[in-house]
């Protein structure tokens, strides 16, 4: 993805999600995703996906069994 589309993108969730914490990083190496962060923590990747020249984004939030035995 190119920069423009990134600054877009983490903008859009800052504002959807009321965090500016979020932040979306580049890939090393990788132009069809980009890292998503809340602040220093990696959470997830996002996808874009152009079909029939329409363009859209997909989100992929990983979550470790973990980290679900910090909320009870």
């Amino acid at each position: 993805m190119k920069h423009d589309e990134i600054i877009k993108i983490q903008k859009y969730l800052q504002q959807k999600f009321g965090n500016t914490a979020i932040d979306v990083r580049p890939r090393p190496k990788q132009d069809d995703s980009v890292e998503l962060y809340l602040g220093d923590e990696f959470f997830g990747l996002i996808y874009v996906d152009e079909d029939e020249g329409e363009k859209s984004y997909m989100v992929q939030i990983s979550i470790l069994d973990i980290d679900l035995d910090e909320v009870s």
